[in-house]
């Protein structure tokens, strides 16, 4: 289903093309874009939800869901943005199966070849993690208030007016 690359990514390749498409709206280079890294978003979405399956319906929501936000925001790292877009969308599925299970930083899926140039993302993800169970914690507005600043990086008047 998926065709994995084991190269190294051009990040100013990607800037190129995130320009192109925010530019001609053509889903192909979307699409060209989003390939470059669907490796990291399955190993992403498999180290959440823990099922093959579910991690490749995941990837192809994933897309959908960049249709639409990859335009709304200004994006200037786009694997950094793309990862935490998957991360994100994990967790909120994981959520809306009222799954709670709590997910061991222990139980890492070994990736292969090149995409351990994604564990620079690890600090930032066991901040992230960190961040949810806070969250968790908050009155519902409070925590939608935070997840539209810190995490869609919307400004205070998106924010005032959602």
């Amino acid at each position: 289903m998926f065709a994995f690359k084991s190269s190294k990514i051009d990040t100013a390749q990607d800037h190129e093309l995130l320009l192109h498409y925010q530019e001609s709206m053509e889903l192909q280079v979307l699409g060209d874009l989003y390939q470059r890294h669907t490796e990291m978003v399955y190993y992403v979405c498999l180290r959440y939800l823990q099922d093959s399956e579910l991690s490749k319906d995941a990837v192809m929501n994933i897309f959908e869901e960049l249709i639409y936000k990859v335009n709304k925001q200004e994006i200037k790292d786009f694997p950094r943005w793309l990862y935490v877009l998957s991360k994100n969308h994990c967790l909120m599925y994981l959520r809306s199966q009222k799954n709670k299970s709590q997910i061991s930083l222990d139980e890492f899926v070994k990736f292969p070849g090149d995409v351990h140039q994604y564990e620079q993302y690890d600090e930032k993800e066991e901040q992230l993690t960190a961040m949810e169970g806070c969250l968790e914690k908050l009155p519902d507005k409070q925590q939608q208030s935070v997840r539209l600043f810190f995490l869609e990086e919307k400004c205070y008047k998106e924010i005032s007016e959602s």
